[in-house]
């Protein structure tokens, strides 16, 4: 179901002005243009399909005008100007681009999924392949410095340890003579 507003400017062929008048009389416009107005819309919107309708409003109008034309000129009309002004669907077709608009729209988020998982795995296998060139070159370093390395990694990790015991509140190291003693002390309780 298409719907279609037409704006026609119309006047009555001078020479021919004593025929219209005496064939149709002074309502000729009337009586005339909108069965002539139906008969040739519905013939040329015959000829496109309902997304031609809307992506070559141009040349539609430009068809149902020279049809418009010609056919108003057996009745002796003189169109000066025909124009589209409202074009519409029913309610069916309306529904049914929005479901396709939705279908679309779905299409495009799934393969926005697709892409976005293909780059966490690519971001994924990058950061392995990372991780075991880090660890490699780490277990290089340790075999060609030998222990002192170890034994350096080792203190540092000691003194990251005794940093945070330092700044917690609730922590107090008692130093003893043979063994140390931590205190987890918790006033709360």
């Amino acid at each position: 179901m298409v719907n279609m507003t037409l704006r026609i400017l119309s006047k009555p062929s001078e020479s021919k002005l004593a025929n219209i008048f005496k064939s149709l009389g002074t309502d000729w416009e009337e009586r005339v243009l909108p069965s002539i107005g139906n008969e040739v819309v519905k013939a040329v919107v015959a000829q496109y399909n309902a997304e031609q309708l809307l992506t070559q409003r141009d040349k539609v109008s430009a068809a149902v005008r020279a049809a418009l034309t010609e056919r108003a000129d057996d009745f002796g009309i003189v169109l000066d100007d025909v124009a589209i002004t409202h074009l519409s669907f029913g309610v069916e077709f309306t529904r049914a681009v929005e479901m396709k608009q939705v279908a679309e729209q779905d299409a495009e988020r799934a393969r926005f999924v697709v892409l976005k998982a293909e780059q966490e795995r690519n971001a994924a296998v990058i950061r392995a392949e990372g991780e075991s060139e880090s660890a490699r070159l780490i277990s290089d370093a340790t075999r060609a410095a030998g222990p002192g390395l170890v034994e350096l990694r080792r203190i540092e990790a000691a003194r990251d340890i005794a940093e945070t015991m330092a700044r917690s509140p609730n922590v107090a190291y008692l130093p003893g003579g043979g063994s140390n003693m931590l205190l987890n002390i918790n006033p709360g309780r």
